[in-house]
Formats: structure tokens, C-alpha cells, sequence
């Protein structure tokens, strides 16, 4: 009924208009708000049941600290560590780069090319191997071919030259087996057939003679063979002078004075002698006695032998035309062709220049095939190192590798200071004056992890004084000492504590290699105290 009373007072009929549905009327007072704003009510409502639920709660929740305040405090005891078996060493430590040994730069002599010097081909990639026989570079076609030695090519190399580049030369070729004198000074025939078949195995033609070099040999032959002519007509001239007459001479001569001696008898033996005609005909008959003595008579070779002298001094002039001649067509090495270098095989570190681009300066530079860590050590930790020391560091990937110590002292291991190592974990090469250069060879290494390897900086550890295998050692805190300066440490056993009395070695690491003293007990896992 009050129900009805209610929506009867809501409800009211609007005025006006007949048989219109009565309209609800607004709602007053706290029925007005609690209406209006129901949504603002529920909140207000959550809100306060939250709070008193968290005041709740706070009452049974205790933190870890207000519980440990509230606990009863722990009983105070000794901090222990295990006694372990373990080796020992005390380290010098470096950093250094990874670098291929003894680093040089190829040049090619371009002064007696006939054209421009242009890079033809055979241009080799960084981690090319070079050995003896290896074509470096091609350059306007021709090779530029690898040798052993120590000094530059600063010149062509033809027969009749003499020196230490012809010795040099004569050593690589022997050691290729070419049939040469390996100590020979001087580039002859030998060494020029040896220059032939160093280009056949290369698998380039010899190069080439110098323009009209053919021709002046055709030249100087034929010279030489009209000379050869002169001299012997010549010689033949002399001798003829030298010989006197012919029998032929020799009779004929005769026969002329025995006809005047025939006449004068004949003139002689007449009845009627004329006294005239006698003395006419002796006259004839001692003319040809003259004549035939004097037709005799050793004739002189003087003019003669002087044509031979100068057809000989010809002739000389003529055989030094033709050798030159013959030694500008002989097999040689141009400058240009070869570069000697050490230590072969040599690696490819950096190429300079392009097929198609011309030579300027240094075409390639090349290191030694092996690996060397390049480092730097304290003159105070030089002293401790020893050459064939074994080290270990660490490979990109990770793992551990081994290397020796190959040399101490020495050259810088490189001109860049910032670039060698340095002691500890430093980042940069010091350019102290005290500093000492080592260089260590690592071992074993593949050349896939070689090559990973080449230009990085690693660090090294050198053991310099190390326990022989495992030994027992402690931390250095355990150690206590004894009334009378002996060293001991305290053992826990079995919730009491013994010191035992112990000889103390190398120390490292933070721990000490320890050995307990006769008739006492210490073994590996036992308890030490280091504190309390």
C-alpha cells in the first residue's frame, strides 16, 4: 500500500491534456542524491572496505627484519674455508698484438720499362702465400717474379756482370736446382741458360732484346768473318815472302846462265876468235850470274807482316763487336722482373694497387708466414722471463692456446706505440725508454685460427715460477703465526678447532702451498679458519 502511495505521488497528470499518461515526478532529499550519484557511492564504499581489510592484514604480516630483530641472536663462530688441492703460479702478464713476423714492402724498379707501368693481372689477394718462384704482380705483361735473397734489385743482371747481386742470384738459382755455381761472381753462359729456365718454370717468355740488338749481331758476324778473311790472306802473304823463290824460279835462272857460259865457250873454241864478241859474251855470262843471285837471294817479309798486324788488330776489333752484340740477344733478368725477399714463404698483408692502374711506389707490403705475438714487458718483468718460456692466451673463439717465447729484446715489435701491448690489462703500448720488446710464437695453431688471429691484441700469461702439479694450499688469511714465528693454521674438527703447525711455499693467487709439520694431520676438504 505505501508502495502504491508512493508511485501515486510520483506519478501526476499533466495538465492541459486529457487522457495523457501521467508523468513520474523528480525525486527529493537523500532519494534525490543517493539516485543521482550511485556510481560516486560504490566507490566511496570499495574504497573504505579496502582499507579496512589492509589494516587488517598489516597486524598479521612481520618482515624479515623486524623477525631476525625479534629472534634470539646467533651464537658468534669461525668463517671456514676447505683446504684444496690446486697448482700454483705466480704470472707475468702482457698484452700483445698477433701479428705475421717481420713485415716488408715490394716496390717494382720501373726505370727501364719501355712503356708505361701498368698492372696487367696477376694482382694477389690479402693471405696469399709467396714463394720462391711465385709470380707478385704482372706489370705491362711481364712477371715480377720471387726470389730468396737479402738485397734489392737496383739492376738488370746481363752476362759479364760481376758482384753480389750476380752472387745473390747464383745462390737462388742453385737452391732451385738450375745448374749453376752457387759462390760464382760473375753472370756467364751458365747463369744465362739458368735465367732461361727460371722463365720456362715461371711459364713467361724470355725478355725481350733491346731494340735492334738482332740486326747488330747480324752485323758483327759478318764483320767478324770478313776479318777472319783479311787475317788469313794476310798470313799467306807472309809466309810467301818468307819462302824464297820456286824451283821453278831457281831452274829457270840456271838455264839463263848456263846459255851465256855455252855462248862463251862456243865464241872461245871459233878459229877466227873475235877478241870482241869474247868480251861481249863474258859480260853476258856475268850479268846472268848476277841476275840469277840476286833472283836467289832470301827475299824481306817486312810489308807483309805489317798487313797481318793490322788485319789481326781488325779482327780483335771485329770478335769484341760480336760479343757485345751477342751478350745484348743472351737470356737476362731486368730489375723490373724480379724482388728478392727472406724468410719465404712470405703472406700478402695489403695490396696497393689495381688491374689497370699504374705502379706508383710501394705495390704490396708482405710479412713473414708466421705468427708472432708482438708485446712489450717492464724492464723489472723482462728479467724474469726466459727465451722458450711456455705462455697461454686466449683465441677470439675462446679456447686456450699455447706459444713460447722466441725472443727478448731486440727491435720494437712495432713502430706504432699504441699499437703493441702492455702490461696487466693496459689497452695501449707504452713508449717508455724501459719498456723491453718480447716476441712469442704461438704453437700449433691452425691456419684457420691463425688467420683469426692476425691482428688482434691478446693477453699473455707467463708463468715465472710455478708448483711441480697440484699441492695443498690455503688462503693466505688462514695463516697465523706461532709463539716462536712458525706458521700454523686452525683446523676445525669435529665442532672444535686444532691448530696444526705447517711449512709454507710458493705463494699466488691469494692462496699458499702448505705442508703440515711431522706427526700432524692436514688434508684436502679439512676446514680452515679465515676469520671470525
Amino acid at each position: 500500500m505505501a508502495d502504491d502511495e508512493e508511485r501515486a505521488q510520483d506519478e501526476v497528470e499533466p495538465e492541459g491534456v486529457p487522457d495523457a499518461p501521467p508523468r513520474r515526478a523528480r525525486p527529493r532529499g537523500w532519494r534525490r542524491m543517493l539516485r543521482s550519484d550511485r556510481a560516486l557511492w560504490i566507490t566511496a564504499l570499495v574504497a573504505v572496505l579496502s582499507l579496512v581489510a589492509g589494516l587488517a592484514l598489516g597486524r598479521l604480516v612481520v618482515s624479515p627484519g623486524q623477525a631476525a630483530a625479534d629472534a634470539e641472536p646467533p651464537d658468534a663462530g669461525p668463517i671456514t674455508v676447505p683446504v684444496e688441492e690446486r697448482a700454483l703460479s705466480n704470472d707475468v702478464v702482457l698484452r700483445g698484438d698477433a701479428v705475421f713476423a717481420d713485415a716488408v714492402a715490394v716496390r717494382v724498379e720501373t726505370a727501364e720499362l719501355g712503356g708505361p707501368p701498368v698492372v696487367t693481372g696477376q694482382v694477389p689477394s690479402v693471405g696469399t702465400m709467396l714463394d720462391v718462384r711465385s709470380v707478385a704482380l704482372e706489370v705491362a705483361g711481364r712477371p715480377l717474379i720471387v726470389l730468396p735473397g737479402e738485397l734489392p734489385a737496383y739492376r738488370s743482371l746481363r752476362v759479364g756482370l760481376s758482384g753480389p747481386d750476380v752472387q745473390q742470384l747464383h745462390a737462388a738459382l742453385a737452391s732451385l736446382g738450375l745448374g749453376v755455381d752457387a759462390t760464382a761472381t760473375v753472370f756467364d753462359a751458365s747463369t744465362a741458360n739458368a735465367v732461361r729456365a727460371l722463365y720456362e718454370q715461371v711459364g713467361y717468355p724470355l725478355p725481350a732484346p733491346p731494340e735492334g740488338a738482332p740486326e747488330t749481331l747480324d752485323a758483327a758476324e759478318a764483320a767478324m768473318a770478313d776479318a777472319e778473311s783479311a787475317v788469313a790472306q794476310a798470313q799467306a802473304a807472309v809466309q810467301a815472302a818468307s819462302s824464297g823463290p820456286s824451283a821453278v824460279e831457281r831452274r829457270e835462272q840456271d838455264n839463263l846462265v848456263d846459255a851465256a857460259s855455252r855462248a862463251l865457250q862456243q865464241a872461245q873454241a871459233a878459229p877466227e876468235q873475235d877478241a870482241l864478241e869474247v868480251a861481249a859474251l863474258q859480260d853476258a855470262l856475268d850479268l846472268a850470274v848476277l841476275q840469277r843471285d840476286a833472283a836467289l837471294a832470301p827475299r824481306g817479309a817486312g810489308a807483309e807482316r805489317q798487313a797481318l798486324d793490322q788485319a789481326v788488330a781488325a779482327r780483335e776489333r771485329a770478335r769484341d763487336d760480336l760479343v757485345e752484340a751477342q751478350v745484348a740477344v743472351q737470356p737476362q733478368l731486368p730489375a723490373s722482373e724480379v724482388v728478392f725477399l727472406t724468410d719465404l714463404p712470405r703472406r700478402v698483408d695489403e695490396v696497393s694497387v689495381d688491374r689497370g692502374g699504374r705502379v706508383e711506389g710501394d705495390v704490396m707490403s708482405v710479412s713473414g708466414a708466421t705468427l708472432e705475438i708482438a708485446a712489450t714487458a717492464s724492464a723489472s718483468d723482462a728479467t724474469l722471463l726466459q727465451v722458450g718460456a711456455v705462455a697461454t692466451f686466449a683465441l677470439p673463439d675462446g679456447t686456450e692456446a699455447t706459444a713460447t717465447i722466441a725472443e727478448i729484446g731486440g727491435a720494437t715489435p712495432t713502430d706504432d706505440p699504441a699499437a703493441a701491448g702492455t702490461d696487466g690489462e693496459g689497452g695501449g703500448a707504452s713508449a717508455e725508454p724501459d719498456r723491453v720488446p718480447v716476441s712469442l710464437a704461438p704453437q700449433a695453431l691452425p691456419p684457420e685460427a691463425a688467420m683469426r688471429l692476425q691482428g688482434t691484441n691478446v693477453r699473455v700469461s707467463i708463468p715465472v715460477e710455478a708448483t711441480a702439479g697440484t699441492v695443498l694450499a690455503v688462503p693466505i688469511a688462514a695463516l697465523t703465526a706461532g709463539p716462536g714465528g712458525e706458521s700454523r693454521v686452525e683446523v676445525v674438527r669435529d665442532d672444535e678447532t686444532e691448530l696444526v703447525e705447517v711449512t709454507t711455499g710458493l705463494a699466488a693467487e691469494g692462496y699458499v702451498e702448505v705442508a703440515p709439520a711431522a706427526g700432524l694431520r692436514l688434508e684436502p676438504g679439512d676446514l680452515v679458519v679465515v676469520g671470525r
